[in-house]
């Protein structure tokens, strides 16, 4: 899917599908918002939580001077239903924040996914003030128990998908040596293995919307969620590893593209 198509995608499903990130991570067995801002808590100045969606870390975070900033208008409604905010419209590219203005940039599960990324890093280096901090959260492709790399089988066999057709799959676990590469330093790398609890036929059904497959049609979701509500007994987990990197932008660096 070239990079047009993936936008128009991306579009039509945060507008259908608003907060559904969200909605999927309360099934976990503890907040994967709460780990990634945990080392944004000291952080002096704003936080610019990019891509924020429905806003999950603004509750994480409500001493900071937090903003979040979205492009979809469906995912920033549902944040200020909840009452989160201030709140922007804007591309992750294009980020209406002037340079070296800000603290720290979150990013929660969106660096696998938005584009261009190349000019999303630039914007995020653009933004940091010198010594400023990114705290990025992704999907892990490591870190499964043997169970769960079955469970994760079953599922995308139901949903008849070989994997995530997502457009940056260098930001998972390549993601620290993409960000050494665009001008950051890496200060911590850390895995986490999550666990959602898929054990009713809503579960099931929230965890096939989840996942950002293009290519699913109407009939291949609702067959796929008939077959994983039948797998979707009581207790059943399903295994969620994720990466937590957090970085900074270098003063040296900083320094030299502003001079």
């Amino acid at each position: 899917m070239d990079e047009p198509d993936w936008r128009r995608f991306i579009t039509a499903y945060h507008q259908e599908h608003a907060g559904i990130t969200e909605q999927l991570f309360s099934l976990a067995d503890t907040s994967p918002y709460a780990w990634l801002a945990e080392p944004l808590r000291a952080v002096e100045g704003t936080v610019l939580d990019l891509a924020c969606g429905s806003a999950p870390t603004r509750q994480e975070l409500p001493d900071a001077d937090w903003v979040g900033v979205d492009l979809s208008a469906a995912e920033l409604a549902e944040a200020a239903r909840q009452g989160r905010g201030p709140l922007l419209r804007a591309a992750a590219d294009a980020l209406p924040a002037a340079s070296a203005s800000v603290g720290a940039v979150c990013a929660a599960m969106c660096l696998p996914v938005v584009t261009p990324l190349p000019q999303t890093l630039g914007e995020i280096r653009r933004v940091l003030r010198p010594g400023g901090v990114l705290a990025a959260l992704v999907p892990s492709q490591s870190g499964l128990s043997p169970s769960g790399m079955l469970g994760w089988v079953r599922v995308m066999a139901a949903l008849r998908a070989v994997r995530q057709p997502w457009p940056n799959p260098q930001a998972r676990d390549g993601l620290p040596a993409l960000l050494r590469t665009a001008g950051f330093r890496v200060r911590r790398d850390e895995r986490h293995v999550f666990t959602l609890a898929i054990d009713s036929a809503g579960a099931a059904a929230l965890l096939a919307d989840a996942l950002y497959l293009p290519g699913l049609t109407t009939h291949r979701a609702q067959a796929a969620k008939r077959s994983l509500a039948r797998w979707a007994t009581p207790g059943r987990r399903l295994e969620l590893p994720l990466r937590r990197v957090v970085a900074e932008l270098p003063i040296e660096q900083q320094s030299q593209e502003t001079t």
